[in-house]
């Protein structure tokens, strides 16, 4: 075994991944791996930081897909530097931004529901601003399928 490779044991020892998610990110295509003639997962090196960028996306709730995709725009012969990590990061944070706003308003406004669980009740700012609910029936129209 070559001085820059890992055994996927070794991986998981030096990221805190389990093994069992390891072999997902690999079945996602968020990293490679080589075998070896007995069919031995090694890893390169660069590899520790790829699933540290994996990690931090997903904290950060960044779907795998767009993970995947980012981490495609990073040349495989070289361990991702602060840069490239700057780079992701900077195309994420708008989306980050985005969903907090989102909460933001939802929270703000959770105050206005009764939590009966219709939420078509005339004050209803959350999902029924204006009462347009009520021209649908009775319920929770926007809940379920049927509004």
């Amino acid at each position: 075994m070559a001085a820059d490779e890992l055994t996927i044991g070794e991986l998981s020892a030096r990221s805190g991944v389990a093994s069992s998610a390891l072999r997902f990110y690999e079945r996602k295509g968020l990293i490679e791996a080589e075998r070896t003639t007995g069919n031995q997962r090694r890893y390169r090196r660069a590899t520790l930081r790829r699933v540290a960028l994996v990690q931090a996306g997903r904290a950060a709730g960044i779907p795998l897909e767009q993970i995947r995709r980012a981490l495609e725009t990073l040349p495989s012969e070289r361990t991702p530097a602060r840069r490239d990590w700057e780079r992701l990061s900077r195309n994420w944070r708008i989306d980050i931004d985005r969903r907090i706003a989102t909460l933001q308003a939802i929270r703000d406004r959770l105050e206005t529901c009764i939590g009966c669980g219709c939420l078509s009740i005339d004050r209803c700012t959350l999902l029924n601003p204006d009462d347009e609910a009520a021209a649908l029936g009775a319920g929770a129209r926007y809940l379920h399928s049927d509004g």
